[in-house]
């Protein structure tokens, strides 16, 4: 299975938000990496079929998803940036709505629903009015329905946004067994969650892509260009000014700063090992995500 993007460009009144980008995916997992204002939404949304292309086309095994129609949904799982949920519906009467807007009805309704519940840790919780759920929760019953037609192309966009740590370690794992015969596309402004799981990582910026690698390459060409360093509090906004710095912590002694960037700094540092974050940081300028 191969989904294809090809020339793919979106306009809004005059204003080019996605510009003639071209991929293909196969089975795993690819993290889509940018600023914020890059073209990650558009660009997803168009691939799950819910925005039309001003120029450009998305092909599953060389077919126009178009053409495909509902033939192509029945094989995708699309969670987008904001769940929508009927509050009054418990999350077990919520999942099976949502399944049977999928087809699924019945028995394999019932098992679907409780399986899903389960995995995403909501068992206790299935009963449960959506209204009086946290943000995390809602997250979770946005993964459940993202499964439940057993899709075999996943499109996520921010699915751990406003869960703890312990459910984003659960989310990764699930994933991670998913991608064995599926290909997954997500998007997260927690960079770390896509580089325990993204073999590859498509990086957008202002519309177009800038780099497709995976995250060992793109560690990799950040070796050598990542320190550490202490420096005082009054030190810190000329040093910004002068180089990219990534995070911030506050220390006893001052404040140590991590520094991205071809030259070493001129003054006392230490060079460390790249993370994901720093290849964001270089590429990007720090821009917050």
């Amino acid at each position: 299975m191969e989904l294809s993007v090809r020339n793919l460009t979106k306009d809004f009144n005059g204003k080019r938000a996605v510009s003639n980008v071209s991929f293909d995916l196969s089975y795993g997992v690819y993290g889509l990496l940018g600023p914020n204002g890059a073209g990650k939404t558009t660009l997803m949304k168009m691939m799950a079929d819910i925005l039309d292309p001003t120029e450009g086309e998305v092909l599953l095994d060389g077919v126009n998803i178009r053409e495909l129609g509902a033939a192509y949904r029945d094989r995708l799982g699309y969670m987008p940036q904001e769940i929508g949920v009927y509050k009054n519906f418990s999350a077990r009467k919520f999942l099976k709505y949502i399944a049977a807007l999928k087809g699924i009805t019945g028995k394999p309704a019932d098992e679907k629903t409780d399986e899903l519940l389960e995995l995403v840790g909501l068992k206790d919780e299935a009963k449960k009015k959506l209204g009086g759920f946290s943000g995390g929760m809602l997250r979770r019953v946005g993964i459940a329905q993202t499964l439940l037609n057993d899709p075999e192309i996943l499109i996520l966009d921010e699915p751990t946004a406003g869960l703890d740590p312990q459910e984003r370690i659960r989310f990764r794992n699930i994933i991670s067994e998913l991608s064995e015969q599926r290909i997954v596309l997500l998007s997260t402004h927690i960079i770390s969650d896509m580089e325990f799981i993204a073999g590859k990582v498509i990086m957008m910026r202002n519309g177009a892509v800038l780099k497709i690698d995976t995250t060992e390459n793109l560690l990799g060409e950040v070796e050598g260009k990542v320190w550490t360093a202490v420096i005082s509090h009054s030190d810190l906004n000329g040093l910004k000014k002068r180089f990219t710095v990534g995070n911030i912590i506050q220390r006893s002694g001052g404040v140590e700063v991590r520094i991205v960037g071809d030259n070493q700094p001129d003054f006392p540092c230490e060079a460390v090992k790249p993370i994901l974050e720093d290849v964001f940081s270089y590429f990007f300028g720090g821009n917050a995500l």
